[in-house]
């Protein structure tokens, strides 16, 4: 008995290391793109053969494919190499921004196959119509995906902050959204039997910035997502910095003019994103009140660098209060580089001299020496990768038997 259950334990050993190879794996190919056999048993630390077992599973199952890489001119026979299967495991991805409702299909790799979007109006809570249309949305993606693919998770990316599990929204100040369960009702009306994994916009483009993005190779970053106000994800040694509830990590109400603040639709006063986000920015361009929306800000820093001042001026006054917040983050986390996202994407080209100003002023010297300001690479597809590869986690962490019962569940097509 005693001996059965020693072989049982091994067995079970066995599988869990076999069940994290493949994962690693396909994670790698997932994040990296195309690799070969030899790179990945370099990275890995495994021989060459075990590689060679482990693709060739992924590959049976339709997960990667590997072919021959291009002539070299070298000596000897060289390593075939590894690629994702994009059209064969496929996520559906959505991104809730205040303006606007994007839905996609992202294929293995993080390769966005196909997209919708729709504009959201700023019309307070709004679960019933953010769902609705949403569901609508993903359906339509579902529907015309490539026979023999298949689905293997939902992911969403929220502005808010959102309850760690099932997907609850607790407070999304800028359309009013207190305790909206807005996971449970989209996976609900899309009806595919699917969970709807929701995360903070902002922590998801942290992370999509961390694994695929400006910042590869970054084991401490903090990533400032610009919407109608200022998210933020901080990456601390590889890994999310997320707080006790998953509520982390809100720099846009860290509180930088406390004296004469703008108010905040959080319900203080002076807080980061109140000073830089998107009416701040507009009212100090002296743009009318009536004016709001990505198109609008943008029209700023075009005409600020046609020469308009009063968008310069605009600029500088917006810069210096980002400049502050940038500051303290420096001093607090000590990153290796600080990414602007969003619509901060768009504005920190034309602020960067008084947010270049005031970490050469107000931060530590040793912690300045490293630092780099750099703008998202992936752009406004930064929070929705992030969301996709929410849906992929599964998937990664154990490759085969998540696809295998997703395709089992019908979930396939074709």
């Amino acid at each position: 008995m005693a001996r059965s259950r020693v072989a049982s334990a091994d067995e079970r050993s066995r599988v869990d290391g076999r069940r994290r190879h493949l994962g690693a794996v396909l994670r790698r190919v997932h994040l990296g793109g195309a690799i070969s056999r030899a790179e990945l048993a370099g990275a890995m630390g495994v021989n060459r053969s075990t590689v060679m077992a482990l693709t060739a599973e992924l590959a049976a199952a339709g997960l990667v494919r590997e072919e021959r890489p291009a002539p070299s001119g070298r000596a000897g026979r060289p390593s075939l190499v590894v690629r994702p299967e994009p059209a064969r495991a496929y996520v559906l991805a959505f991104d809730i921004a205040v303006d606007r409702l994007v839905a996609a299909r992202v294929g293995l790799g993080g390769t966005v196959l196909d997209r919708r979007e729709a504009p959201r109006l700023r019309a307070g809570a709004d679960l019933d119509t953010v769902a609705g249309t949403l569901a609508r949305l993903g359906r339509e993606l579902y529907g015309a995906a490539a026979p023999r693919s298949v689905c293997v998770g939902v992911g969403a990316s929220y502005c808010g902050m959102i309850r760690r599990g099932d997907g609850m929204v607790r407070f999304g100040p800028d359309m009013g959204w207190v305790d909206q369960a807005f996971g449970a009702e989209l996976g609900r009306r899309l009806a595919l039997g699917l969970a709807v994994s929701v995360g903070n916009e902002a922590h998801l483009g942290a992370l999509a910035e961390h694994t695929r993005g400006a910042g590869v190779g970054i084991q401490n970053l903090v990533y400032l997502h610009g919407d109608v106000g200022v998210g933020g994800g901080i990456i601390v040694g590889g890994e999310l910095l997320d707080g006790d509830g998953g509520y982390g990590s809100e720099v846009g109400h860290m509180v930088v003019n406390p004296y004469d603040g703008r108010p905040c639709g959080c319900g203080s006063r002076g807080c980061l994103e109140a000073e830089v986000g998107e009416r701040a920015l507009l009212d100090a361009a002296r743009r009318p009140p009536g004016l709001i929306g990505r198109d609008a800000v943008r029209a700023v820093v075009r005409a600020a660098d046609e020469g308009d001042e009063a968008a310069r001026e605009a600029l500088r006054r917006i810069g210096d209060w980002l400049g502050i917040g940038v500051a303290n983050l420096i001093n607090l986390f000590n990153p290796g580089m600080v990414i602007f996202g969003g619509v901060l994407r768009d504005v920190y080209p034309g602020a960067a001299a008084p947010v270049r100003g005031r970490v050469a002023e107000n931060v530590l010297p040793i912690s300045r020496e490293r630092v780099r300001l750099r703008i998202s690479a992936l752009g406004d597809d930064a929070t929705l990768l992030g969301a996709a590869d929410l849906a992929f986690a599964p998937l990664l962490a154990d490759p085969l038997a998540t696809f295998r019962d997703r395709a089992a569940g019908g979930h396939g097509h074709g």
